[in-house]
């Protein structure tokens, strides 16, 4: 299965990326994702789901333990594990 995974991080800055902001970028850019993308409101990776799921998990962690006060996040199923699901049945 592949998951899309979406985030970000508050506090915001505008001047300079806090040091959550640039702890979460660093999780996910270090976790062999697909189709990493990140930007000053919002992130996004791709990738198998156990290497998604697990970047989410250290995202979290790591990013409030660096003073994040709030991670807004989204995880999709994309590609072809969604049309996958269907031929199964």
């Amino acid at each position: 299965m592949r998951l899309r995974v979406e985030f970000t991080t508050e506090p915001f800055d505008l001047d300079e990326a806090p040091p959550h902001a640039v702890v979460a970028r660093d999780v996910v850019t270090g976790a062999g994702l697909d189709a990493v993308d990140v930007g000053p409101f919002g992130n996004t990776a791709e990738g198998d789901a156990d290497r998604v799921l697990d970047a989410v998990g250290a995202l979290l962690r790591q990013s409030l333990q660096a003073g994040a006060t709030r991670v807004s996040l989204q995880v999709n199923v994309i590609g072809e594990a969604a049309r996958g699901e269907g031929d199964a049945a």
